[in-house]
């Protein structure tokens, strides 16, 4: 007797583990992963004219937003792009030497 109730117990427990593992499986999920798959689903359909349209709406949009702004770059991306187009001209340069 003493065995069955032992016996009923440790499965109730088990189910609700099981359970509560589904529903926490389930929120992090809902709550993580789904987002990014929608945005994943978005990047892998760009063969549609539709999505094209769109990625070209939201790039003008920024280009426009940017240009609104009185400094673009922060002044060591400035740095940074200076020196890449200096190295750049230079090595185009040597290269018809």
């Amino acid at each position: 007797m003493n065995n069955d109730n032992n016996l009923k117990i440790f499965f109730i427990k088990l189910i609700s583990i099981v359970v509560s593992i589904i529903v926490i499986i389930n929120v992090l999920y809902n709550t993580i992963l789904a987002d990014k798959l929608d945005k994943l689903n978005f990047l892998f359909s760009l063969n549609e004219k539709q999505n094209i349209e769109e990625i070209k709406f939201m790039i003008r949009k920024e280009i426009k937003k940017g240009l609104e702004k009185d400094q673009i770059l922060n002044p060591e991306d400035s740095k940074l792009l200076k020196d890449l187009y200096i190295k750049i001209k230079n090595e185009l340069e040597n290269q018809g030497q």
